[in-house]
């Protein structure tokens, strides 16, 4: 039957403006992350380019190749906008090499040293043969290949030289890990992204394209494994049905060198296996973990090994059978040993037995067994004593285990930081964390040197990022949240990066290269982390969160089961004035670091002010070194706080000609949010800590929008980031 010919015509037209739409979203709603290659805008820098890279030689191999070749067809395409043309070795013109070492000519190898990579190093060195030029991609193995490739692209983007391209790198850290909080049902705890990407429903057979994606982001910065489950395990990942999916996901990512790794729940024997107990020390129990083990090798033969919380928060452990965790590592460890795989431990335990101070119990319970540990066993330890605040204390773990490697955990998503709605630079507080000095081996003694193993020559190591990925169109709610993705899997490659160096990179690859634009957004994602601590926990306060879902003030509540479940718990506040005091006067938390750090920490005249009520207990008109009292500091942060996110409001309100609208907008809205809920920051916490001072609020702070009834009244009951209640 012929078709109307209007008809027909307004179909056609209809169903191309849906495409250029669609074409136009895809361009600007983030998804791309910072592996967007659009054509190079600088006509100069295109055409130096285009005549630099004339052809490309990518060696023959295997899958990984594969994927270099496809990432140079993308990559080059796009940026130079150019069909790619691979030739053989040597070529005609000026020449792309990727190739391992051992497989380039003589005469190229004469000018290359490999003795220092590693197995995931490489080197991108310019040479010339014969009136030729040619820039080289080589290591020792495939996966270095690949990471060297993203590195060459990403130096394209930022508009660098090829003739000075020299580089040679090799990862500090072995295990470079995100760790997903994602449950089976596709929920995520302390997820703000949209729900789990891992659709365990249509896996194995249906591969979405974010998967890979996905793979190619987490090569692009060097991350090298994933956890796919929560810590919060369920025992249902270990079981076949469930492993047939995992293993499609480990088909999908190791082109691009990254290994899975599961969440191991400590009841599993019980659960899934059918024993009567799962005592580490039980024979049944012992042999249950060998046969899942090797069952889990003979599908997935790159099984990273399996990460564990036990005996915290109410999950199963080894001390259910009064058992220590040595003997729960190591039931694991001999299961992983025969295959090379790893335990990664958890150190975040605490205990609503112990009413002395949360902070010390994780060093109480791990260093007294230094140096017992398997050789396969990473102790896994949070950045901070407590629980990703704003702001911490480095963990007096880092340096005290000098016998037992340790891996850093960092939280990437912002569960104590604003969500996925507050623009938080993250890698600032990373590198904060990585530079504290713990003095353990004298001044120098720096947290990052713990984590890469140099400080006590450790073979194993680690850095862990709780991920804050999910099923936006963005991957990770806020647009700038993809820089904390990027900044951890930087910072996990080499620990002694800087934040700033890395917020240009991502600025650049993420938005271009105009400096109108990236100058003054740099300048606003170095100064926001400080904000979010001035306008939540200034001069050392932490975890006045409300609780269980940790979204908002919440400093007076006081009537949980489990004292440390209670911000009332950390702040200590009274008409004497506030702050947990950790001297020996108090909890003596301070005696777990090392005498230097005591000694400073330890008074308040020469502690350092942004860690003050960590560590004190003091009087409200004690003398801040500004002259003013505790009080009217306490006032002046939170309102400084609320003008640094109008600060920021102002500086992306004048990058509008500088990126494109649907992303510009977003921040905007984001931005909003942030400053309304920095005033209810202020006006909360102040309302509140007034009713114990008894003071006025200093001159330079806003008179607070509510009353401190109103802001105590406010429910949360779904709040994302925690399990909802279906029925």
């Amino acid at each position: 039957m012929m078709k109307h010919p209007f008809r027909l015509k307004k179909t056609f037209f209809f169903s191309f403006f849906v495409l250029l739409c669609s074409m136009s979203f895809a361009l600007s709603n983030g998804y791309e992350l910072w592996l967007n290659y659009d054509k190079i805008s600088d006509d100069t820098v295109l055409k130096t380019y285009q005549n630099q890279l004339q052809s490309v030689f990518v060696e023959e191999g295997g899958a990984t190749m594969q994927a270099i070749r496809k990432e140079l067809e993308m990559g080059l395409g796009g940026l130079l906008d150019l069909e790619i043309r691979f030739e053989s070795l040597p070529s005609s013109g000026n020449q792309l090499v990727v190739s391992k070492y051992g497989s380039l000519p003589k005469d190229f190898k004469e000018d290359i040293n490999i003795d220092n990579l590693n197995s995931e190093g490489y080197i991108i060195k310019h040479i010339e043969k014969s009136g030729k030029d040619y820039l080289i991609i080589t290591g020792k193995e495939e996966i270095g290949l690949l990471y060297g490739t993203f590195h060459f692209l990403r130096a394209l983007k930022m508009h660098q030289s090829l003739d000075a391209m020299d580089a040679e790198e090799s990862p500090k850290v072995d295990i470079r890990m995100l760790n997903h909080w994602d449950n089976l049902d596709r929920t995520i705890e302390r997820g703000y992204s949209g729900f789990s990407i891992w659709n365990w429903q249509t896996l194995p057979d249906y591969i979405d394209q974010r998967y890979i994606d996905y793979a190619r982001a987490n090569a692009s910065i060097g991350i090298n494994g994933t956890a796919l489950t929560n810590v919060n395990a369920n025992a249902l990942i270990l079981t076949p049905q469930y492993l047939e999916k995992v293993k499609a996901l480990a088909d999908v990512f190791r082109p691009y060198g990254l290994k899975v790794y599961l969440t191991a729940r400590f009841s599993a024997p019980m659960e899934i296996g059918g024993l009567e107990t799962a005592d580490p020390l039980d024979p049944k129990v012992i042999q249950w973990w060998k046969e899942k083990t090797t069952e889990i090798y003979k599908s997935i033969p790159d099984f990273g090994g399996f990460l564990v919380k036990a005996n915290s928060e109410g999950q199963p452990g080894p001390q259910n059978y009064g058992r220590t965790h040595l003997d729960g590592a190591k039931v694991l460890a001999n299961a992983l040993a025969p295959h090379n795989g790893t335990v990664i431990w958890r150190a975040f335990v605490y205990s609503e037995h112990d009413a002395d101070d949360r902070a010390k119990q994780a060093y109480s319970e791990f260093v007294p067994d230094d140096g017992k540990y398997p050789d396969n066993v990473l102790i896994q330890v949070k950045n901070g004593p407590i629980d990703f605040q704003p702001r911490e204390p480095f963990h007096p773990m880092f340096g005290a285990m000098p016998n037992t490697p340790l891996m850093m955990e960092f939280q990437i998503t912002k569960e104590y930081l604003g969500f996925a709605t507050h623009l938080v630079y993250l890698p600032k507080l990373f590198e904060e964390v990585l530079k504290s000095d713990t003095y353990q081996k004298g001044k120098g003694s720096t947290v990052a040197k713990v984590v890469d193993g140099s400080l006590y020559n450790k073979k194993l190591t680690g850095m862990a990022g709780g991920s804050n990925i999910g099923t936006d169109a963005n991957w990770t709610g806020h647009p700038f949240g993809q820089a904390d993705w990027y900044g951890f899997g930087r910072l996990a490659w080499d620990p002694s990066m800087e934040s700033e160096a890395i917020a240009d990179e991502w600025l650049r690859c993420t938005f271009g290269n105009n400096e109108k634009f990236i100058k003054p957004v740099k300048k606003m994602m170095l100064e926001s982390r400080e904000a979010v601590v001035n306008y939540m926990n200034p001069l050392g306060l932490h975890h006045l969160f409300d609780t269980s879902h940790h979204y908002g003030p919440g400093p007076w509540v006081g009537n949980l089961s489990r004292p440390e479940w209670n911000p009332v718990y950390y702040h200590k506040a009274d008409e004497d004035g506030i702050g947990f005091d950790r001297t020996k006067t108090g909890s003596n938390a301070l005696s777990q670091y090392a005498p230097e750090f005591e000694e400073k920490f330890g008074n308040p005249k020469t502690c350092p002010e942004e860690y003050l009520l960590w560590f004190h207990h003091l009087p409200w008109d004690y003398q801040l070194k500004s002259g003013r009292t505790l009080w009217d500091g306490l006032g002046i942060k939170y309102q400084q706080g609320v003008d640094q996110v109008k600060q920021m409001i102002n500086t992306w309100e004048n990058m509008e000609p500088y990126v494109d609208e649907y992303r510009h907008n977003q921040v905007s809205m984001l931005l909003g949010i942030q400053l309304k809920e920095a005033k209810w920051w202020r006006d909360a916490c102040m309302l509140y800590f007034q009713t114990f001072s008894k003071m006025d609020f200093p001159k330079e702070m806003e008179s607070p929008e509510n009353t401190l009834q109103h802001y105590q009244s406010l429910k949360f009951p779904y709040a994302p980031g925690i399990r909802p209640q279906w029925d």
